[in-house]
């Protein structure tokens, strides 16, 4: 590769480091083009799946102000430069790799921090964003309708008071003591 060819290649792969939210490196030796195509175009939604030297990915890294790669950068390598759902791509990579033993994650970054390889298979284990936004909303929504209900107790008990004591004056019963409702005849009462 000429030089002019891998500083064209630096600069590019720099940018993809920085313009990604995330990127787990990963080991190919011992996979087809076939299967390859195939792990791209089950990340291709979330991630780009790029092959590159060694080398020049921890140049490029090293640019972009990435240290996750520090000694993992050994033997064919390939970067899954993530753009969308993080998670989704750690579940691709896993359920790909148990279906092709020869696919080893070596471990990534997430928005600027180090994983290890099983932090990124921990990755994997979490829900979709999409889930987990919904028992979010759900929880939320739990508390709204306890609040709710919260604020409706005083009132309702409040309510009830004061019909019993609008009925006990409607019979002509004395006030309760320390009732500083004033006592007005059976024909005034007004319902609420």
């Amino acid at each position: 590769m000429a030089r002019a060819d891998k500083t064209a290649t630096v600069a590019e792969l720099t940018e993809k480091f920085r313009g990604a939210n995330a990127a787990v490196l990963t080991e190919y030796r011992g996979l087809t083009v076939a299967q390859l195509t195939q792990l791209r175009k089950n990340i291709q939604d979330h991630a780009t799946y790029t092959v590159t030297k060694n080398t020049l990915t921890k140049l490029a890294a090293q640019n972009a102000g990435i240290t996750a790669f520090d000694g993992e950068l050994a033997g064919p390598s390939a970067v899954a430069f993530i753009t969308g759902d993080a998670v989704e791509v750690a579940k691709s990579l896993r359920d790909f790799s148990k279906a092709n033993p020869a696919l080893v994650v070596k471990g990534g970054f997430l928005e600027g921090k180090p994983l290890t390889a099983d932090e990124v298979r921990k990755l994997a284990d979490l829900e979709s964003r999409e889930v987990l936004l919904a028992k979010m909303a759900g929880a939320m929504k739990a508390s709204l309708t306890k609040a709710a209900v919260l604020f409706q107790a005083p009132l309702s008990k409040t309510v009830r008071t004061v019909e019993a004591l609008r009925a006990k004056q409607a019979e002509g019963a004395p006030a309760a003591e320390g009732d500083t409702t004033e006592a007005t005849p059976a024909a005034e009462t007004v319902d609420a």
